[in-house]
């Protein structure tokens, strides 16, 4: 796991502005009560979609973001979409994302955005903290669950024996959200391209994972950790903490 960091909770004398994402609002509560907790930083706003997300980065000045990476519904999409044209539209803003996919190439794509802090939705909101200062000081900081995938599959050394590593980001993208449940026009909409565009990402996909069948596409994903948990499972383990 990583080690703390010491960072003065402030940006030339000012509170670090803070905005949240998260389609759950029980743990759009628990973010803003453990935020609420520390002295320097100031939630300025929060949001359910990527719609209401990229609204409120247009319209507010924002030094850290804190996203959840599945949030379905806004009209950016999420997961590594909504993340590269974070990065891209906003690159003064510091991401920090939420997830509860164990499947280390999601990591590692998330990294390749430029998104170097990682919070489980497994681990505890305690992390967070951490997580603030790290994106405050362009460094990278992974909760235990997170930081333990990286070791087990040798990604501190740059290898990746999943088969996904052979996949391409956009591709990759694809997957997940295919074997989460959406349709190819579905996935289309969500990730603003052509319903032929997605198509030939998901076969060029299934090309390189050897798959051949839809079915199998499904198991593979499931298998390798890339389906999407229902919002209720992912709030579970951060709302317990206050429960504590």
């Amino acid at each position: 796991m990583n080690a703390s960091f010491s960072h003065p909770s402030s940006l030339h004398g000012r509170s670090i502005r803070i905005a949240i994402a998260d389609d759950h609002p029980l743990l759009l509560t628990g973010l803003a009560y453990e935020l609420s907790r520390l002295s320097g930083f100031t939630v300025v706003g929060n949001a359910q979609n990527s719609t209401e997300l990229i609204e409120l980065l247009s319209e507010r000045a924002v030094d850290v973001v804190i996203s959840d990476y599945t949030m379905p519904g806004g009209t950016h999409g999420d997961g590594l979409a909504l993340f590269g044209f974070i990065r891209q539209r906003f690159p003064n803003t510091q991401p920090i994302a939420l997830t509860m996919m164990s499947n280390p190439s999601v990591i590692r794509s998330l990294m390749a955005q430029g998104v170097r802090c990682i919070l489980s939705k497994a681990d505890s909101l305690v992390y967070i903290v951490d997580a603030l200062h790290a994106a405050l000081s362009n460094r990278r900081f992974l909760s235990p669950s997170v930081d333990a995938i990286m070791k087990m599959h040798g990604m501190e050394s740059g290898a990746n024996s999943s088969l996904t590593k052979k996949l391409s980001p956009r591709e990759l993208e694809v997957v997940r959200l295919f074997v989460s449940g959406l349709t190819v026009s579905e996935i289309a909409t969500r990730l603003h391209r052509s319903k032929q565009t997605i198509s030939t990402q998901k076969m060029n996909a299934m090309r390189r994972l050897g798959i051949k069948r839809d079915t199998d596409l499904i198991l593979y994903g499931i298998d390798a950790n890339l389906t999407t948990l229902t919002s209720d499972a992912k709030a579970q383990s951060f709302t317990s903490d206050n429960d504590r």
